[in-house]
């Protein structure tokens, strides 16, 4: 296929997603696991006046919302919500973009980590823009596609599937070679990659949430996941939602 007809093929799938939704291309993992092409909503799920998910870049984002209770507000809406394996692609995709380094070029400077400074008193609603540039909010995929507040802003609950039970819950340690510990292209607390645990931790019965929120200062990042109870609904934790290709279309 030449790259006319790529070109092509990639303007009508994005014409055929859903509105505030984006396409991931597929990926493969430094560790080798494959995560399919998916889509994902640009922005973190808002709540409209019904109490149901909106996509919107001038709502703040929905938080104060538990695990459980975040996948059922995408279920309802016809969504599913973020995997681990679908957050680690979409990190891995953003951080080989040069555009996403302070520098300019891969591995230049730090990731931008979006609102993480203190600067607000919560989430913000994706359409304000940080008077800071290392607070830049937008990243951009291998595919030109641009995603709002992968790191910063508000926390993302994920569907752990990697270490996780048929629910989504950690149900096993972290090993060595676990994508969520492997994938980053350096250490923790590095080059505003944020921040993740060790080997041999055990996080069961707990929740995985990703990126950060607007005062977690150096430990905002695209990288970053933390560990939270899967009831508790914290200000600070909201979650973003997915379509696996071919549906919604």
């Amino acid at each position: 296929m030449g790259n006319l007809d790529v070109d092509m093929a990639a303007v009508a799938l994005a014409q055929a997603l859903p509105p505030g939704f984006i396409a991931v291309p597929a990926t493969t993992l430094p560790g080798g696991v494959e995560v399919p092409a998916f889509a994902v909503a640009r922005w973190l799920a808002a709540c409209g006046p019904d109490g149901q998910v909106v996509l919107s870049a001038t709502l703040p984002p929905w938080v104060r919302i538990g695990y459980h209770a975040a996948r059922l507000a995408c279920a309802l809406a016809g969504f599913e919500l973020l995997t681990e394996r679908q957050a680690l692609a979409i990190a891995h995709d953003i951080a080989g973009q040069a555009v996403n380094w302070t520098g300019g070029a891969v591995g230049d400077g730090r990731l931008f980590q979006g609102l993480h400074l203190g600067r607000r008193h919560g989430p913000q609603a994706a359409c304000l823009a940080s008077p800071d540039p290392l607070e830049r909010r937008w990243f951009v995929l291998s595919n030109g596609e641009r995603i709002v507040d992968a790191a910063g802003n508000a926390f993302s609950w994920v569907f752990d599937d990697v270490q996780g039970n048929a629910e989504g819950i950690v149900a096993r340690t972290f090993l060595t070679g676990s994508p969520t510990l492997a994938t980053a292209p350096g250490a923790p607390m590095q080059q505003g990659m944020g921040w993740w645990p060790r080997a041999g931790r055990s996080w069961w019965g707990r929740a995985l949430a990703r990126g950060g929120s607007w005062s977690s200062q150096e430990g905002a990042g695209i990288f970053t996941v933390v560990d939270e109870r899967p009831q508790a609904e914290r200000a600070y934790v909201g979650f973003r939602c997915t379509l696996p290709l071919g549906r919604g279309m």
